[in-house]
């Protein structure tokens, strides 16, 4: 099964260095599996990196490649055609669940969940609605569930009305999932909103965190919700994460199948920036590495990554071989006895259960967002540009690559490109080969220039 949080940060676990947050539960699943140091994320934002940790496919490759917004509600669909994890596990004889957060199109579209290979969803099918932990309504399939204690508007005298905690529906959606596969091979995609804004969590659940940090309120503003105690706020978001793992391994222990399951912790990006009370400072939230979420920077796009399969994997292992969520489509394949189809992924399995180093490889981030980016990570270089887009706008040359050496310079401080001129060609010939353009996402110049308009999305009314 994967875990996959929302905007978690690569500090903001204790097993990855976190002093102020509290994350036994994680922290233990690190001790009785795996945990990779170098693991990334494929894309910085999150619609795009689901839809390459589903479809195997780096951001040159796969459908959806930025957040691309639908009204009123969803973003635009993955295409007919497109295949998946799910599509593959399925057709290997495992129930499919997704429960969470999906982003990758509306209700009855080509992206809808189900009709990418998901048997149950049960969740925020659009992303924006999950800004909200008391939103008004869930869907399960097709099905809009109406939480009727919610009300993000209230009276005006009452302001906003918070009666159901949505994490708490998605918990015992995958409690009582996990509880009725226990005689069948299945696959749970945990997709949690966790801990992306909104600052909402359960006054119980804040407490553990009552006059242990400095604060500040935060009073809103921007369509932020405003928290007394912003830092005990977020905090206790990621503390909540925590439990929830807790609750499903329990889960898995009651049903009988905690031996017989995989389970994969990551997150779909790096941490948000300093908006909506958060304070990714004060927690150190991506250890020190560059850059926040949107940003092909080391703190953008490298994630935990966590491993646990009891009597398979070898417990407290650190693995520092650089993977990313592109492979989990191939790995869990492999792993149920099945035969995924090309992609741009590899198999993880060897490496974690017995060890094997995989080939070295080249990964690869062409990102259209915040302003159009690319990067190359190849063993020690890491490649970077940024600016693309407006560069394109002007009709200027791209802006010039810049080359880091993250064994020396992890933290990415000194551009090195000038000293290395040789790798620097390398590794944009690379990153020139591997990109498809596209119609929808313009990066830079490295799109063709179309007359078939991208498509229009409408969601339907509901």
């Amino acid at each position: 099964m994967l875990i996959f949080a929302d905007d978690l940060g690569y500090g903001e676990l204790g097993c990855y260095g976190q002093t102020k947050i509290e994350t036994p539960n994680i922290d233990a699943l690190a001790r009785d599996g795996a945990r990779f140091s170098q693991f990334y994320t494929a894309a910085p934002v999150c619609a795009p990196s689901r839809s390459a940790l589903l479809t195997g496919q780096h951001l040159g490759h796969t459908p959806n490649r930025d957040n691309s917004e639908v009204q009123p509600e969803g973003q635009g669909p993955l295409p007919a055609g497109t295949t998946t994890l799910a599509h593959d596990l399925k057709a290997a004889g495992y129930t499919t669940a997704c429960i969470g957060k999906w982003g990758l199109g509306f209700v009855g579209s080509t992206g809808d969940p189900n009709a990418m290979g998901f048997d149950l969803f049960f969740g925020y099918n659009c992303q924006r609605q999950a800004w909200s932990y008391y939103p008004t309504h869930l869907w399960r399939n097709a099905e809009k569930v109406a939480l009727d204690g919610n009300d993000p508007n209230g009276h005006r005298a009452e302001g906003r009305k918070e009666t159901t905690y949505a994490c708490d529906l998605l918990l015992a959606e995958a409690e009582q999932f996990i509880a009725r596969q226990k005689d069948g091979p299945f696959f749970l995609s945990y997709a949690s909103p966790l801990p992306h804004l909104a600052l909402q969590i359960p006054a119980k659940e804040i407490a553990r965190y009552h006059l242990r940090f400095d604060e500040m309120p935060y009073v809103g503003g921007k369509g932020y919700t405003p928290h007394l105690t912003p830092r005990s706020a977020y905090a206790a978001l990621i503390t909540r994460l925590d439990a929830e793992v807790g609750a499903i391994r329990a889960a898995l222990e009651r049903a009988g199948v905690a031996n017989d399951t995989l389970i994969v912790l990551t997150s779909d990006n790096g941490p948000t920036h300093d908006v909506g009370g958060v304070d990714t400072n004060f927690f150190a939230s991506t250890a020190g590495l560059r850059g926040r979420k949107g940003s092909v920077w080391e703190g953008g796009i490298r994630v935990p990554g966590i491993a646990c399969w009891p009597g398979r994997i070898a417990s407290g292992r650190t693995i520092d071989t650089p993977a990313w969520t592109v492979d989990l489509r191939t790995t869990f394949v492999r792993l149920a006895g099945a035969t995924p189809p090309a992609n741009d992924g590899i198999d993880l399995g060897p490496l974690l259960l017995e060890g094997r180093e995989p080939e070295p490889r080249t990964l690869y981030w062409p990102f259209p967002g915040y302003g159009g980016q690319q990067a190359v990570r190849d063993g020690r270089w890491k490649l970077v540009r940024q600016g693309m887009n407006a560069a394109a706008k002007a009709g200027n040359p791209m802006p010039a690559w810049q080359l880091y050496d993250l064994a020396a310079d992890p933290l990415e401080t000194t551009d090195i490109a000038a000293q290395h001129p040789e790798v620097v060609a390398r590794l944009a010939t690379f990153a020139a080969a591997e990109y498809t353009p596209s119609d929808r996402y313009k990066l830079g110049d490295l799109d063709a220039i179309t007359t078939v308009a991208p498509p229009a999305f409408t969601a339907p009314t509901r």
